[in-house]
């Protein structure tokens, strides 16, 4: 039998830091990006092209899957990997951000949320026991702690009373998770730091979980529209507050140039939906910016996106092939463009991950900038 959850981190650069979790479905190399499969698919690719691009872990949402096609069927189907067929490791969200993104359908209590589903109105409710038995049911490896996400722009008191409420949803998540029977024995469990932009608020927080106990931590509530100044202000200081021996997940982030900033202070795991939306939406990240494949001049343009990119869209395809894809809406246009910002996004992983290793982080993050944010379209 493999190990359900082991961290270890080979090397340090400054608070950047690389390294390897082990668990029974495979290795995941950090700092780590998962492409985000939200309905069991990450959009417009196929499992096995995702695996190609690098990438050693997805994410899978607890709330569209919970609606559609429900958890319980998805267990009955053998469960999310078999479902999909994705044979390594997949983390889960809890479900509470999607929850609380839907604020004119719920109704929010200490036993948990209570919503209406935008698909066809029928109403649920999502505690954090019901969170801890949806992901078991979809046989997820890494299972997030049942939160409520407020937004950085909310009175101090109630960002405060929101973290305490959700401290004591870790504590019953905790509680829940562990009694998952021989899930809980073969996967791991996350904590959620919150706490907004208040650095006293997100250290109760990492103190509350800390005592609870967690395989690994996540920096919850940010890249909420607080913007990234105000974002990387908080990372000065949040992953510091959290055990030095654990994973180090921020959510929901980002940008390239995000994912850089992030590592530089001490984060290890990333997830977002960018790099698959904007290729589904004409948007390619490169080595030297991102490339808006609408424009005009990249009508007979020869070139491939990036030259320095390893992918078989930019081995394959010219800029002016995908430029006449997505200005025809065709659906290989979303295909090609997707797997190459996917691509883009693993090797920029195992770019940071060898400069961190040779000691050369803070270069090769100078020269990230200046080549990414000095060149961009």
């Amino acid at each position: 039998m493999g190990t359900r959850f082991a961290f270890d981190i080979h090397a340090r650069d400054g608070a950047a830091r690389t390294g390897t979790i082990r668990m029974m479905r495979g290795d995941i190399r950090t700092p780590a990006f998962m492409p985000v499969g939200t309905a069991a698919t990450v959009k417009a690719m196929k499992p096995e092209t995702v695996r190609k691009t690098g990438a050693d872990i997805i994410l899978g949402n607890t709330y569209h899957l919970m609606l559609r096609p429900g958890a319980e069927r998805v267990a009955k189907l053998g469960g999310l990997h078999k479902f999909m067929n994705w044979k390594r490791p997949i983390l889960t969200d809890s479900g509470g951000y999607q929850v609380m993104s839907l604020s004119d359908l719920r109704k929010l209590t200490e036993k948990g949320v209570e919503f209406r589903s935008h698909i066809d109105g029928s109403k649920h409710m999502l505690t954090p026991e019901r969170s801890m038995e949806i992901q078991r049911l979809l046989g997820s490896d890494i299972v997030m702690a049942f939160d409520e996400c407020p937004r950085a722009d909310r009175p101090r008191d109630e960002i405060a009373a929101s973290m305490e409420m959700s401290m004591r949803w870790a504590k019953r998540s905790r509680d829940g998770f562990d009694a998952g029977g021989e899930h809980a024995e073969r996967s791991a469990l996350f904590g959620i730091q919150q706490g907004a932009l208040d650095e006293e608020l997100r250290k109760i927080s990492a103190e509350k979980l800390t005592d609870i106990g967690f395989d690994g931590y996540a920096i919850g509530g940010l890249a909420v529209g607080e913007g990234q100044e105000a974002m990387f202000a908080t990372l000065d200081f949040a992953p510091g507050q959290l055990p030095e021996d654990r994973p180090r997940y921020l959510m929901g982030v980002g940008k390239p140039d995000d994912l850089v900033g992030a590592v530089e202070r001490g984060v290890d795991m990333f997830d977002c939906v960018l790099p698959s939306r904007s290729g589904r939406n004409g948007q390619a990240f490169t080595w030297n910016g991102p490339l808006n494949l609408r424009n005009a001049r990249f009508a007979e343009d020869t070139d491939p996106l990036d030259a320095r990119c390893k992918c078989d869209t930019c081995g394959t395809y010219s800029r002016a092939y995908l430029h006449h894809l997505v200005k025809s809406q065709e659906i290989l246009g979303a295909m090609l463009m997707t797997e190459h910002n996917i691509a883009f996004y693993q090797q920029l992983m195992q770019a940071m991950r060898d400069a961190i290793s040779e000691g050369r982080f803070s270069a090769f993050a100078a020269d990230f900038r200046r080549d990414y944010l000095g060149q961009g379209d």
